[in-house]
């Protein structure tokens, strides 16, 4: 399944890499590469090379992506359940403390990791690169 004409699949070593599915390699925070090597140094800082093959993430740019499907996917269970714990209990404030609060920053920071990994894996996986201008002669 490899093809050796691919950049993205043969290091300058000459060195042939199976094609890795984003998801399976992002979502684990794994390298897009030979996913075995961490692509994480932190929690979200992404490293600078993978320390396995050696690939440079200096092409991952995830930007806000992760906080933008956090918010607009992962985090509305959250509020819901907020809303509805507000509308269906009419509970006291520090209820909300004890309860919504835990819920939305879990269903919010959660996430954010392995949306970020399958952000950075799937720039490796579809070569996506600063936009460039094409000067015609």
């Amino acid at each position: 399944m490899t093809d050796a004409n691919d950049p993205r699949l043969v290091d300058d070593a000459g060195h042939a890499w199976p094609r890795l599915s984003p998801l399976a390699t992002g979502v684990r925070g794994c390298c897009p590469r030979c996913g075995k090597g961490a692509l994480f140094r932190g929690f979200l800082t992404i490293r600078e090379r993978c320390p396995v093959c050696g690939l440079d993430y200096g092409y991952a740019d995830p930007a806000d992506g992760p906080a933008v499907f956090v918010q607009l996917f992962a985090c509305l269970p959250g509020v819901i359940f907020t809303l509805m714990f507000q509308i269906l209990a009419d509970p006291p404030w520090w209820m909300h403390v004890l309860v919504s609060l835990p819920v939305l920053l879990v269903s919010t920071v959660l996430p954010l990791r392995p949306i970020k990994g399958w952000l950075v894996a799937s720039q490796f996986y579809f070569k996506a690169r600063e936009g460039r201008l094409v000067k015609e002669d």
